[in-house]
C-alpha cells in the first residue's frame, strides 16, 4: 500500500478519463444496501452473517452487495475456514465514509459553510 507521501495531490488537474472513473467508483453509494454495509464494516472485520444481523438485510443481498463493493475496491475480503471475512479496503474508505457523513449532516441541518481565511480566498 502506498505511503500517503506517494500521493498525487488532490487538486491536480484531472488526466484523461479520471473524472469519468471516479464517478463510476463513487456508485459504491448510489445503494442504501452498500452504504449500511460499508459503515458497519467501519466497526471492524464481519463475516457475511454477521453484517446480515448487523443490517437487516437477506445474506444473499449481503453478498451481492459485498462483491460490487469488492469489486469497486471498497472492502476486501480474506477466507477463515469455511466463511469469508469482510473490512473495509484500506483506511482512504473510512476517511471518505466519515467526511460523507458530517457532509451530509452539515447539508440535512442547512449550516453554512465558513468563509475562508483571508490567505485561503481565490485572488480576483
Amino acid at each position: 500500500m502506498p505511503h500517503p507521501a506517494e500521493h498525487s495531490p488532490a487538486d491536480r488537474p484531472f488526466a484523461p478519463g479520471e473524472a469519468g472513473e471516479i464517478a463510476e467508483e463513487m456508485r459504491a453509494f448510489a445503494a442504501e444496501s452498500r452504504v449500511r454495509l460499508m459503515y458497519e464494516l467501519r466497526r471492524g472485520e464481519r463475516s457475511v452473517e454477521d453484517l446480515a444481523g448487523a443490517t437487516e438485510l437477506e445474506p444473499n443481498v449481503v453478498s451481492q452487495q459485498l462483491r460490487i463493493l469488492r469489486q469497486l475496491r471498497f472492502v476486501a475480503s480474506r477466507r477463515e475456514g469455511r466463511r469469508i471475512i469482510y473490512r473495509l479496503h484500506d483506511h482512504h474508505v473510512g476517511e471518505l465514509l466519515e467526511a460523507v457523513r458530517h457532509h451530509y449532516e452539515h447539508a440535512r441541518r442547512g449550516w453554512v459553510a465558513a468563509e475562508p481565511a483571508a490567505e485561503e480566498q481565490p485572488a480576483r
